[in-house]
């Protein structure tokens, strides 16, 4: 049962965020306190699973071959590459920045992480999207299943970073039961947990921002 008080907020935000003509994404903005930034240990970097997803595809690359990489494919991944596709990607710079933004989450196989790291961590390690390693003993349909019903956050150095929860043509107790999974984690990961949090706000791409934490 989701908390009252964040499905409370994330209603009165839709009652009083007037209606757009495109579908607008929820947004988090979450504010942390009394913590060094500059230290890394202190920095947020999770992979998030959302209840009810954001309301839309997300786009999932598979670094794999052979009979993963078919299993991958049919499972739903928007791309596989091989070996030889990396080092594609790694001569072309302009695709691979391409591939980069339009994806929303990288899943490889272990074997692959070095290769990948080398040729293409400049690329997507700045981006947060370095590969989810496949190890052998989990499933790339599941992990893809997974991944498209995930968010990555990431503050970086920053005590202030944003995240999107959903959209707004999803039902709001499903934006609030987001938003609950992602406090919940963002709390058991901080280092003094609720006493490093600020504040948390909810916002439409183009509506009013109301505090829920």
């Amino acid at each position: 049962m989701v908390e009252e008080s964040i499905l409370n907020t994330v209603e009165r935000l839709f009652e009083e965020s007037p209606q757009r003509n495109f579908a607008e994404s929820v947004d988090l903005a979450i504010n942390l306190k009394n913590l060094d930034m500059s230290q890394p240990k202190y920095r947020v970097d999770e992979e998030i699973y959302l209840p009810n997803g954001l309301g839309k595809d997300l786009k999932i690359a598979v670094f794999a071959k052979g009979e993963v990489g078919l299993q991958a494919k049919e499972a739903g991944c928007d791309y596989v590459f091989t070996e030889e596709d990396i080092n594609d990607l790694a001569d072309d710079k302009s695709r691979a920045r391409s591939i980069a933004n339009e994806c929303d989450f990288f899943i490889a196989e272990v074997q692959y992480m070095p290769l990948i790291g080398k040729t293409l961590g400049a690329i997507l390690g700045p981006r947060g999207k370095m590969p989810v390693p496949l190890t052998p003993d989990k499933n790339v349909a599941d992990m893809i299943k997974s991944s498209k019903n995930s968010i990555r956050i990431r503050s970086k150095d920053k005590l202030t970073f944003h995240v999107a929860v959903g959209r707004r043509d999803m039902d709001a107790e499903r934006i609030a039961e987001n938003i609950e999974n992602i406090v919940n984690r963002v709390e058991s990961v901080l280092d003094k947990g609720k006493q490093n949090l600020k504040s948390i706000y909810v916002t439409t791409t183009m509506g009013k921002s109301l505090r829920v934490v």
